[in-house]
């Protein structure tokens, strides 16, 4: 049953991989760097995609789960609250401490947070995408792991759309990797291979975080939980903030709504 749920959380952080590669590719194709304003809509973008796929595609499925779960008896608020709670807290910690640790540098940065390292600033610049990229692949890698062992037709479908979701937002993301870079003067094969290399990450995760749950389906509430605690600290630390376009802009909170918009119209009519 593992190999149906590897097979399956390959398949759906592969697409997502995918829509980062083709938008890395498109170094090729466009000459100038990305407008800061186009940038920035499709970082708010990205935020709303992300906080609606916490909640339809993560945590009210988890809820859900570890409520069927429960041994009969067993308050609701102990059966569904210690698995989800303390999955979420764990989420968001565990990006806390990639940030405090790992060496990144933010586009339009000139300061890079995490430990010291002697990297180059392309690299740094890869590894901060990379750091959000992480907990869309454990996102991904989990729903699929679920419809791998749940026969109904719902649970595949849910996948689906939180898969679409997370492509429509990577593929900007690779164009906001790569072209930044060649305008900067770098090559560009190099700049597209530094832009596909963010979206890696994801299927390493996905299946990782799958290998992890193994066949313990007890765990999967947690881990769903886990997944939703990260990708809201991602939205929180970085993707607003980043997105804001001045003071009350109503374009950064337009943009937001609408990937918020995008998500859970897919999440409705896919799932």
């Amino acid at each position: 049953m593992l190999q149906k749920e590897l097979l399956y959380a390959a398949l759906g952080t592969g697409f997502t991989c995918l829509a980062t590669v083709l938008g890395a590719a498109m170094v090729f194709f466009f000459k100038k760097e990305m407008g800061e304003l186009t940038q920035k809509l499709f970082l708010g973008f990205a935020a709303g995609v992300m906080v609606a796929a916490s909640v339809w595609s993560l945590l009210i499925p988890a809820m859900e789960m570890a409520e069927q779960q429960a041994a009969p008896g067993t308050p609701k608020a102990l059966a569904v609250g210690l698995p989800v709670f303390a999955g979420f807290a764990a989420g968001a910690a565990f990006l806390l401490l990639l940030d405090q640790l790992m060496p990144h540098l933010h586009m339009g940065s000139d300061e890079p947070e995490g430990l010291p390292a002697r990297l180059k600033r392309t690299t740094m610049i890869v590894l901060a995408v990379t750091l959000h990229n992480i907990p869309e692949g454990m996102a991904v890698g989990l729903t699929f792991s679920v419809a791998a062992a749940d026969p109904s037709q719902g649970a595949l479908a849910g996948a689906v759309a939180l898969a679409l979701g997370m492509a429509l937002q990577n593929f900007p993301e690779g164009v906001a990797v790569s072209l930044p870079l060649k305008a900067q003067g770098i090559g560009n094969g190099k700049a597209f291979v530094c832009g596909a290399l963010s979206g890696v990450v994801e299927p390493v995760f996905g299946l990782l975080i799958v290998l992890a749950a193994g066949q313990a389906v007890t765990v999967m509430p947690g881990l769903l939980a886990f997944a939703a605690g990260a990708m809201l600290y991602v939205v929180v630390e970085e993707l607003i903030p980043e997105a804001r376009l001045g003071e009350h802009s109503n374009t950064g909170t337009l943009s937001v709504l609408t990937g918020f918009l995008v998500m859970m119209m897919l999440d409705v009519f896919l799932g």
